[in-house]
């Protein structure tokens, strides 16, 4: 039988303490850390553990390590610690008069194309609203629609987006991107299959570009030869202007970087090469009014 753990049963200061300890090593420094006394901190410790019902920290005479359960509470905990913040920090901008706090994440397509331009817009007409933004992975931006974390999302279409509102934001045109001394600068079209003869520069795991040019050779019967994988499009740039492979880049979003670093434009005859961005909300919940304000805006620029 599954047991639930009593939410009232365990406080912020007990979990402090127990990240103190399995951060230092030691129950007297993470004690001394929290300002605790060793024998009270012993017992808030060995009361916690009772009401998980399993160890959390392995004792010896050099200290103490963190088992597999406490890893899990240790992570949870900085999660609510760093959640804990967040609240903080929004209901400090209300007592200033901020009348909303909305947060967007983007993945790098739409930060790097049109959001710049329309928050600057919005938060000019809308002094009392606080928008914070993050760039991360498509997949990750549904995830965190999903769980609350975020209120606002705008990706490319690709992850699975069962219980998200999700409208269409814009297009992104991708291309094949290479040095002015490969092979292909002198195409104008190539099929996507035709690449794959040759070495890759890529985005890190987990971006969607890279799931959706990888499933793509896989469907042909094939794979990516991925010679170098990063973290950005800048730096994807960088790497194929010295040929060290060929890259699928969205052009709106690149079409600085790519004028600037010469490089050649090859465009793309397959399907997929067009791909829509989505605005998303999670479905059938009460928004805040601010992040309705901020959709509102977004998707009234996108679609003038």
């Amino acid at each position: 039988m599954k047991t639930q753990l009593n939410p009232a049963r365990v406080d912020f200061v007990t979990l402090k303490l127990f990240c103190s300890i399995v951060q230092s090593g030691s129950i007297t420094k993470g004690a001394s850390a929290c300002n605790l006394a060793l024998s009270a901190a012993s017992r808030r410790i060995s009361d916690f553990e009772g009401t998980v019902g399993v160890p959390l920290l392995d004792r010896s005479v050099k200290g103490v390590t963190v088992t597999p359960a406490g890893h899990a509470v240790m992570q949870h905990a900085l999660r609510l610690f760093q959640g804990f913040e967040q609240l903080s920090n929004e209901l400090g901008e209300y007592s200033k008069g901020v009348k909303g706090h909305v947060r967007l994440w983007a993945n790098m397509s739409a930060l790097t194309e049109f959001l710049p331009s329309a928050l600057a817009s919005f938060l000019k007409a809308h002094t009392e609203i606080q928008v914070e933004v993050e760039e991360q992975l498509s997949g990750d931006i549904v995830r965190a629609l999903m769980d609350g974390i975020a209120d606002i999302g705008v990706f490319a279409e690709g992850p699975v987006t069962s219980g998200l509102d999700t409208q269409v934001i814009g297009r992104d045109q991708l291309v094949i991107a290479c040095s002015k001394e490969h092979q292909l600068s002198k195409r104008k079209v190539i099929s996507f299959e035709e690449c794959l003869k040759y070495d890759f520069v890529g985005l890190n795991r987990g971006s969607s570009l890279l799931e959706l040019t990888s499933r793509s050779a896989e469907k042909l019967g094939k794979q990516m030869r991925l010679r170098i994988q990063v973290r950005s499009y800048d730096a994807m740039c960088q790497m194929i202007a010295v040929n060290l492979g060929i890259g699928v880049l969205p052009y709106q979003a690149c079409a600085a970087q790519i004028r600037a670093m010469n490089l050649k434009v090859v465009q793309l005859d397959d399907s997929w090469a067009k791909r829509n961005l989505l605005l998303a909300m999670k479905a059938n919940t009460s928004q805040l009014p601010a992040a309705i304000l901020l959709s509102q805006h977004l998707l009234g620029l996108t679609h003038n």
